[in-house]
């Protein structure tokens, strides 16, 4: 029974493709651009038109624009999202998409798990109260957190959350040990709080980001942190 988790080369974005032994597809993020057509017509099976999950982790460009031109090639299933406010030509193209073909929208702001087959398990972390239609003034602390759980194997995908969102979620009490953690905004120094990386206790760390980006994520500190803690680094 082989469970695969692709962290996608889309540049300086997020894009993670599960697929469960049963065949179950989930799609987190889309990146920055249409690179994530190719970067799945690698991972997928090339007779495989269909994405059971799609999730868009918050409403910036580098993690909806790629979502856009996906809901258009493939047939997909179900969406989730927080319903936060936003108002730029990706996001609403995005939501405008998933009215034309009126697919299963999904609000998440509760903690809940969703089955992926018979082996694996979903769970939605955070945010735990609902966004809808609110304004945020920090959009990646609206990112929805994801717990992949497989055997004795787990994953947590954090968007972009930043330190204070990190915070809220080590207060909720939930339960966030893994194996592998997808490092939160790209590897940047407003994420990945020691408390927060001790908590996890990953082995791994997962950096999504793009070369010589303008940014200069992953940021040297939380390299270092990461060194100290001994968890070994990969990015895209």
């Amino acid at each position: 029974q082989k469970m695969q988790v692709h962290f996608l080369d889309v540049g300086q974005g997020d894009a993670i493709y599960i697929r469960t032994p049963d065949d179950v597809d989930v799609l987190i993020d889309g990146g920055p651009d249409k690179s994530v057509l190719a970067e799945l017509g690698d991972v997928m099976p090339f007779w495989d038109r269909e994405i059971d999950i799609m999730i868009l982790t918050h409403p910036h460009a580098d993690h909806v624009t790629g979502l856009v031109e996906v809901l258009r090639r493939f047939d997909v299933k179900r969406v989730y999202y927080t319903g936060v406010l936003h108002t730029t030509p990706d996001y609403i193209a995005w939501l405008n998409e998933i009215q034309k073909q009126k697919l299963d929208l999904q609000i998440v702001d509760h903690v809940f798990d969703v089955a992926l087959g018979e082996y694996a398990t979903l769970q939605f972390l955070y945010p735990q109260k609902s966004l809808v239609n609110e304004r945020v003034s920090e959009l990646n602390n609206s990112s929805i957190i994801n717990r992949l759980v497989f055997n004795e194997t787990s994953f947590l995908f954090t968007g972009d959350l930043e330190v204070e969102g990190e915070h809220e979620l080590l207060e909720s009490n939930s339960h966030l040990t893994s194996n592998v953690l997808k490092m939160g905004h790209h590897g940047s120094s407003s994420s990945s709080s020691e408390e927060f990386i001790s908590a996890v206790g990953p082995e791994m760390g997962m950096i999504q980001c793009g070369l010589d980006n303008a940014f200069g994520h992953p940021h040297g500190r939380v390299l270092s942190r990461l060194s100290r803690m001994n968890v070994k680094v990969y990015r895209t």
